[in-house]
């Protein structure tokens, strides 16, 4: 596939993306440029930016630094009006959308408590439904706001691990993450370039060979003064950072290039992505090498699968073929926002070798622009078309054990991602207990397990998996666990617990207090259930507290304390 780019920049004023058959193109600035203020009165600084590689996600926006503490204001950085709130115990934590009127929404996370107008109306559905999770929406003249008007205050909600505030940026009519560095480029101070650690040689599979083999070779860019030796189809990745002024931060790498022979066969632009888009990260990324080896490898090549818009090739898709016995000049150019550059010279040396054809070895060869079926004796898995980057010769084993619910279905032994939800069917082999709902699907790796979840059906559970492993049956009939925390200081109103489930995992909790249901936050990070509201809670007499937790699989864990 050829993709062509324009792109047209001046980096220090202003930035304006064109891209042809994509709508990235921004709204005109007003003649100042200050289409939005800061949402601090402090300068900022980054603990994360717009684009970062995440595991089955890029990260939609900007992570400031509070100076360590939770409780900054934060400032409303367009006129507008609050469209959302959410509260959920992982993800954001506790969020704000504020619909701009500029054809932008902000979005900001993590966040320690609201304005009072919107921390009473949160309270009230909490108590009213009965629920600590939240998702309401405003209408424009419910919850308006001007620029520089303080509407919530910076935390540490939700899958958070510091205290910061993760700021977003998207068009209000696509919906699409647009990087909002663009509109701060003159308050955050960044004068050091992207740096690279690594370099990743990919010979094709019956295409290419380096060093006479056909698998990857890593090359750390400290001997990058040694030419490869291949010859055929290579591609190339690259493993790489970008970094700031005043921080120790590492962060994602805006723009990547490379040429070969002074030629541009490859460029990667993190300008914006689309939520459908977001799990194309396992495609442009190495996903072996992230899953195995914790490492972000990024490809200079665009696997069949993979549409995301940001990655250009004008010819093989970023494929290399070295055919003649010379040197190769080979150069990528990592570059920031801020428009500053790093260059990585080095030689791929053609030197003719025998390049073995493949053959498909695997017990099935899955496409990737077809619907797929795998069927194996009491499995089917179904993979849609467009679930799959590239094609995969699957390695399956099934593995028989007489006292187990099910067999354990080994789908290839290397991990491989899929692009969305596919349907699996595992059929039960022994039933031990006559109450299917306690019944789930589990993947097995490194001698752990994690639920998928499902549901019985005519002798199969049904579940829905986003990765090739290894998936069974198993049963859960074990209620969670609660564990009461600091009960000596419950009478002042801090009232804790730890509860966890190792098996299919905790759907569901509710506390009452003398019968009447108390709102309590849940944390995803240490599992704890903490009392959102102490005051409500008399003191100097004696209370009741009742814990309900339901796991997935309908087991129910009840406690009863008193202080």
């Amino acid at each position: 596939m050829i993709r062509k780019w324009i792109f047209n920049i001046d980096i220090r004023s202003l930035v304006l993306w064109v891209f042809v058959g994509c709508s990235l193109t921004l709204p005109a600035q007003d003649k100042t440029g200050n289409l939005f203020i800061s949402p601090f009165d402090f300068p900022l600084f980054l603990s994360g930016n717009f684009g970062e590689l995440r595991s089955n996600h890029f990260h939609g926006g900007l992570d400031f630094k509070t100076q360590g503490v939770v409780g900054k204001p934060i400032r409303c950085i367009a006129d507008g009006y609050i469209g959302r709130v959410t509260v959920t115990p992982g993800g954001y934590g506790q969020a704000v959308y504020i619909m701009h009127d500029n054809g932008y929404t902000s979005v900001y996370g993590h966040l320690w408590k609201f304005k009072d107008e919107i921390r009473k109306v949160v309270e009230a559905y909490q108590f009213e439904h009965e629920t600590f999770a939240v998702d309401l929406n405003f209408e424009p003249e419910q919850f308006p706001l001007k620029q520089g008007e303080i509407f919530a205050w910076a935390g540490n909600e939700g899958y958070s691990f510091g205290p910061h505030l993760h700021m977003e940026i998207r068009r209000t009519d696509t919906g699409e993450y647009i990087d909002p560095m663009q509109f701060y480029l003159d308050r955050v101070k960044d004068t050091t370039p992207p740096r690279a650690s690594r370099i990743v040689f990919y010979p094709q599979m019956g295409k290419g060979v380096i060093d006479g083999e056909m698998r990857k070779k890593r090359v750390d860019v400290e001997n990058l003064n040694i030419p490869v030796v291949a010859w055929g189809k290579i591609a190339l990745g690259i493993q790489a950072y970008d970094y700031m002024d005043g921080t120790h931060n590492n962060y994602g790498v805006h723009s990547v290039k490379l040429f070969v022979d002074s030629v541009e066969v490859f460029s990667s632009r993190m300008n914006g992505f689309f939520s459908n888009e977001n799990r194309m990260v396992n495609a442009w990324a190495d996903y072996e090498e992230h899953v195995l080896e914790n490492r972000w490898v990024m490809r200079s090549h665009i696997l069949p699968g993979n549409t995301w818009r940001m990655l250009q090739s004008e010819h093989d898709n970023g494929i290399i073929t070295i055919d003649e016995e010379r040197d190769y000049l080979c150069c990528y150019v990592l570059e920031d926002l801020h428009g500053n550059r790093k260059k990585y010279r080095f030689v791929i040396r053609g030197q003719e070798q025998t390049i073995t054809p493949t053959r498909k070895n695997g017990k099935h060869y899955i496409r990737w622009n077809q619907a797929n079926v795998i069927a194996e004796p009491g499995m089917e898995l179904i993979i849609p078309k467009g679930m799959l980057y590239e094609d995969v010769d699957l390695n399956c084993r099934v593995i028989a054990d007489s006292l187990n619910i099910s067999y354990d279905y080994e789908l290839h032994d290397k991990p491989v991602p899929l692009h969305g939800g596919c349907p699996l069917m595992i059929g039960i082999r022994r039933y031990p207990l006559s109450d299917m709902s306690k019944y789930y699907v589990v993947r097995k790796f490194g001698g752990k397990k994690a639920s998928v979840g499902g549901s019985f059906k005519d002798g199969f559970m049904h579940a829905k998996i986003r990765e090739l492993g290894t998936y069974s049956v198993d049963l859960d009939t074990i209620a969670p666990r609660i564990t009461p925390l600091n009960q000596p200081q419950w009478k002042t109103g801090n009232i804790q617990f730890k509860i966890r489930d190792a098996e299919s995992g905790i759907k569901d909790y509710k506390v009452y207090v003398d019968g009447q249901f108390m709102v309590f936050k849940f944390s995803s990070k240490n599992a704890k259930l903490t009392c959102l509201h102490p005051k409500r809670i008399k003191k100097g007499v004696l209370h009741y507290v009742e814990v309900l937790i339901t796991d997935y699989c309908g087991n129910v864990a009840r406690e009863e304390y008193s202080f």
